[in-house]
């Protein structure tokens, strides 16, 4: 090999210590950058020619080892609406390209990134540092469940969230094997008990409770709880309920019905308590038959039409068991319903879910996050702003769910300043070696040409 052939040699490798001095600076440069991946650097050797008995140096490249795998350290943020992936996969992302009418438009385009560092702008876009646009599904609010499954970006709804007409009642309890009524008195001995019927209001007609006959009713009856239930405007109305022992039957077995405070002004024989119509009847303290559910109809509180209402109590969540007190005691009493409300804050949940917390308290899912991966994600493209590109290499994405999602975090660069000071001197020593090797070899060759002299 001639000096110069060697001076070749020498030079490839300062290109390439060259080409690695600079992926440790992009590294040490970018080492605040959010979600940013460095960029390590693959030596690779060209040979001249090579067998047993002769070698002819060559060349060196120095091609990029990308880490779009490498996960960088998961810090906490104070911004509700920043988020990282822990595991794999990339937040799907749009590009703005220009404002049209006071409107933004894209580029139609989809790109992948780890930032995670989103916030509302003022169109209800979640945009991160760079300015790339999250994309995700959109959730049904009546089941909760994504719509469709292809990503679109998620533009947060600043309107009011519309109030939902109460349609179930969750109502579980235990009701006392000796009621402590008013008229009660656990004293008597049960025979006596069937006969005066104390635990009964001695009223001809149950259906409804006149407002003439209320302090009967109460004296014979439990209150059974409250709960606040909404029409289709949101008006509230307070729904109180009494339960009331109507038959004693030997062995223990009890019929009780439940009742709703229907007027709180009813006066005179216009209805005050309905009977919601269905019988309870218990066999050591359990209901023969099942009662899961039973349907209120034409619900009225006050003047607030609810409708047909579910009084919902799950599989044997009313029971009739020794109570000391002798009174109903409620395990559950909830319902569906809610008034309007005005968008307050917007959060990410632990599952990858956009959530709108409103005015009224209620917490409502809005989009959940979508995320995508590839076979070969270290053949991505890089872009400006830390996103990345699919190409033929990298394969085509794959859809993920938003469950490796964390909310108020953020992923930081996977630089390690430390371990790129190290490469930056080994780097530094290799190529001042192959200066070396050029001062060398054109030594050589004057000594050469001084030859003849």
């Amino acid at each position: 090999m001639s000096f110069f052939g060697s001076m070749t040699t020498a030079i490839t490798g300062i290109r390439a210590q060259s080409s690695a001095l600079g992926h440790i600076s992009d590294n040490i440069a970018n080492s605040q950058t959010v979600g940013f991946k460095r960029t390590d650097t693959s030596f690779q050797d060209i040979v001249t020619a090579s067998t047993s008995r002769n070698h002819l140096p060559g060349a060196v490249l120095a091609a990029p080892a990308f880490t779009n795998t490498v996960q960088g350290s998961i810090d906490a943020s104070e911004t509700p609406t920043h988020m990282a992936i822990n595991g794999e996969g990339f937040f799907i992302v749009s590009s703005q390209v220009a404002t049209v009418d006071g409107n933004p438009v894209f580029d139609g385009v989809n790109y992948y990134t780890r930032r995670g560092d989103f916030s509302m702008d003022k169109y209800g876009y979640l945009v991160n540092g760079a300015g790339y646009t999250l994309q995700g599904l959109e959730i049904d609010p009546t089941t909760g469940n994504p719509v469709g499954d292809t990503p679109s970006r998620i533009q947060i709804d600043r309107d009011f969230l519309a109030a939902r007409t109460t349609s179930t009642i969750t109502y579980k309890a235990n009701l006392p094997l000796w009621p402590q009524t008013v008229n009660a008195d656990p004293q008597i001995a049960d025979s006596e008990l069937l006969t005066t019927g104390r635990f009964t209001p001695v009223l001809a007609d149950l259906s409804t409770i006149s407002a003439d006959n209320e302090d009967i009713f109460l004296d014979n009856s439990l209150s059974g709880g409250a709960v606040t239930g909404y029409d289709e405007l949101g008006a509230p109305a307070n729904v109180q309920f009494r339960w009331a022992k109507v038959d004693n039957a030997d062995g223990g077995g009890d019929t009780w019905n439940l009742f709703y405070k229907t007027d709180d002004s009813a006066t005179g024989t216009d209805a005050k308590w309905v009977n919601v119509g269905q019988d309870y009847a218990f066999d050591s303290g359990r209901l023969t038959p099942a009662v899961d559910s039973t349907t209120i109809t034409g619900m009225n509180v006050n003047g607030i039409a609810l409708g047909n209402v579910i009084l919902d109590h799950g599989a044997s969540n009313i029971t009739q068991f020794e109570d000391d007190n002798g009174t109903v005691k409620t395990t559950a009493l909830d319902q569906n319903g809610y008034p309007s409300g005005e968008l307050v804050s917007i959060a990410v949940s632990e599952n990858g879910r956009i959530t709108g917390t409103y005015s009224n308290g209620k917490t409502v899912d809005l989009a959940e996050v979508s995320l995508a991966k590839f076979n070969a994600a270290d053949k991505l493209q890089k872009l400006d702003g830390t996103a990345f590109a699919a190409t033929q290499e990298s394969g085509e994405p794959m859809l993920m769910g938003g469950d490796s999602v964390i909310g108020s975090a953020r992923e930081a660069s996977n630089v390690d300043i430390a371990d790129e000071f190290s490469k930056l001197i080994v780097t530094q020593q290799a190529y001042t070696a192959g200066t070396r090797i050029v001062t060398t070899a054109d030594e050589l060759m004057s000594e050469t040409l001084n030859m003849k002299r």
